[in-house]
């Protein structure tokens, strides 16, 4: 069996005359827009073997790329006409299938074993409880080895004894390696390497025992003006994992795998081969790009329209929602019963080319009128562009985006004082709710419609 790093988690495994092509991203940007592959590659499309077997394991958009997808729709050459789709039992996964007209879609279930061109391959649960869809891990077994591909799912000691009575030691393992920080620079939440979840990713390690491990599914960075975050979000590195990997757990063999590298695994052992696919390989190793250095320079909030009169008409709808209908919004959702309680003083700032503009309300007072202006107080602040105010009042964008990419900026100090007491909020088992995550909810309807929006835009063009 071969397998061939692609770029990110986009992994070619070749065995016995079957190709099988897992979470496909080919091209610049990805995930709304906001990221491109690192290192940066180069793919030759027209040298990528025909693919039989199609694995999506979810619906994260580093895995699940609409453009690539309509792109392997479009085209004739890379999917087989037979080609078999593997997709999680997620509606909106599915719908954009459909959508995409992809034919011969399986849908998969945990543990549920499938027999394709002689492939024998097991999808293997995720644990994971902060998503509501669905994810999968995959094992791939030719008769004579079995890979696994972790991909981004959490596992147990329980997933890891299924996987070692079906198939017993595994010979290669694509390992999950890097907690990921992302959206935690905007909502103000620790920027450290959590330790409980890296040594989660050490401890999945051990108890799987592979024969030979290497690092997957993070090779990506942020793009131009969202760069600054490459500081915060990825805190640690394929070759600090593999170090503490053998510290941790010597017996397994690992190495480092990027873009363009071979594994080739045989019952004899695993050979690594750097740089030799024909088809695809590192354009510029620029990973240093990445280097965690959470006390770096911060630039400011800056709208993104930079045409003075489209900002104008923006800006106007902005405030004219800030001002005439935001107030009644909140009042409506249930969370101001905690503003109210904790009587919270709200400061929202919105940045447009001139500058920013405040406005703030206090559930503490007499009236909930929105003043604009200052106050004497914060408790929770919300900074947003224009621009990502005015596409979510028009419903055209999302939280993936507009949470992630640094254009909101968020913290809160909630506490109360009552007579001779203080008390301050700790619950770490519920989030303490934010106006505008309130009045524009994440969630099925908002994921769906970036979908489609993003099917609209791709389905049917021939991309270059």
């Amino acid at each position: 069996m071969i397998t061939t790093l692609i770029s990110h988690a986009c992994l070619l495994i070749q065995s016995r005359g079957t190709t099988l092509l897992m979470d496909p991203v080919f091209f610049d940007y990805l995930w709304e827009d906001c990221n491109v592959q690192c290192p940066s590659i180069n793919l030759d499309l027209a040298k990528i073997p025909p693919v039989d077997i199609l694995n999506i394991s979810h619906r994260h958009q580093d895995h699940f790329d609409i453009r690539t997808l309509a792109y392997l729709a479009n085209d004739k050459n890379i999917l087989a006409p037979d080609a078999v789709i593997l997709a999680p039992r997620d509606e909106i996964l599915l719908e954009v299938l459909r959508e995409l007209e992809f034919e011969n879609v399986v849908v998969v279930e945990d543990f549920k074993t499938l027999e394709i061109k002689g492939l024998t391959l097991t999808p293997t649960p995720s644990l994971n409880k902060q998503d509501y869809f669905p994810e999968h891990g995959l094992l791939v077994h030719d008769g004579e080895v079995t890979i696994w591909n972790q991909v981004d799912t959490i596992v147990s000691p329980d997933v890891i004894k299924v996987m070692h009575r079906l198939y017993g030691q595994l010979d290669f393992a694509h390992m999950r390696y890097l907690p990921l920080l992302e959206g935690s620079f905007s909502f103000h939440n620790p920027l450290e390497l959590p330790i409980g979840e890296y040594s989660s990713f050490l401890k999945v390690a051990s108890a799987c025992r592979p024969k030979f491990a290497v690092p997957g599914s993070a090779g990506f960075k942020y793009r131009d003006e969202f760069g600054f975050l490459n500081q915060y979000s990825f805190p640690t590195t394929q070759e600090q994992f593999l170090t503490d990997l053998k510290d941790f757990c010597p017996e397994i063999l690992s190495d480092v795998f990027n873009p363009g590298d071979k594994a080739t695994i045989t019952p004899d052992g695993i050979k690594i081969e750097k740089g030799a696919s024909d088809f695809v390989s590192i354009r510029e190793n620029d990973g240093h790009e990445v280097e965690f250095k959470p006390i770096a320079e911060v630039p400011p909030i800056r709208t993104r329209t930079q045409d003075k009169a489209e900002h104008d008409e923006q800006w106007q709808v902005v405030v004219d929602f800030i001002e005439n209908q935001l107030v009644d919004k909140l009042i409506e959702i249930r969370a101001v019963q905690s503003w109210v309680d904790w009587k919270v003083a709200y400061q929202l700032e919105v940045f447009g080319l001139d500058g920013s503009e405040i406005w703030c309300l206090d559930f503490g007072g007499e009236d909930t009128d929105i003043i604009k202006g200052r106050i004497g107080k914060i408790n929770i602040y919300e900074g947003i562009a224009c621009s990502e105010f005015y596409s979510l009042i028009k419903d055209e964008t999302s939280w993936d985006f507009v949470g992630i990419n640094g254009q909101y900026r968020t913290f809160k100090n909630i506490y109360r004082v009552r007579q001779g007491e203080f008390e301050h909020w700790t619950r770490t088992d519920k989030k303490f709710p934010q106006p505008l995550t309130e009045v524009f909810p994440a969630g099925q309807e908002m994921d769906r419609k970036k979908f489609m929006r993003d099917v609209k835009r791709w389905k049917g063009k021939t991309i270059c």
